[in-house]
């Protein structure tokens, strides 16, 4: 997503074109490539054979079963990948950045997730 300007040197570039560069490296910054379940049911289907519904049906089962362990309250460990883990965070006073009025936030619980020793060692390459 690289405009012609983009690759012209900065001695050429209007200030128009230096915001319109700004905002193309902030646009492109935001756009993520991510792994969807419709992707993991794509691989499972290609690499194990699977039919296209069994493999939709094993990746909504696999996310339904960790997502109901967290919510009763168990953490969930994938050997290599790593933890999901319930935390319970205690309320605190908090403020609206608006107009500085004190408001209390409620306890919550959250999920976190660690990485194991494998998968980090895997991503510092």
């Amino acid at each position: 997503m690289r405009c012609a300007s983009a690759r012209l040197s900065p001695a050429f570039l209007t200030p128009h074109d230096n915001l319109e560069k700004a905002v193309e490296i902030a646009v492109e910054s935001l756009e993520t490539p991510a792994l969807t379940k419709a992707q993991l049911a794509d691989l499972l289907f290609e690499q194990i054979g699977l039919n296209k519904r069994e493999s939709k049906d094993m990746v909504d089962a696999f996310f339904d079963l960790v997502s109901t362990s967290l919510v009763e309250g168990t953490d969930v460990k994938i050997s290599g990948f790593g933890n999901f883990q319930i935390r319970i965070k205690a309320p605190r006073p908090g403020r609206n950045p608006r107009t500085g009025e004190a408001i209390p936030i409620d306890a919550r619980r959250v999920v976190t997730f660690h990485a194991s020793h494998k998968l980090k060692e895997q991503i510092q390459g």
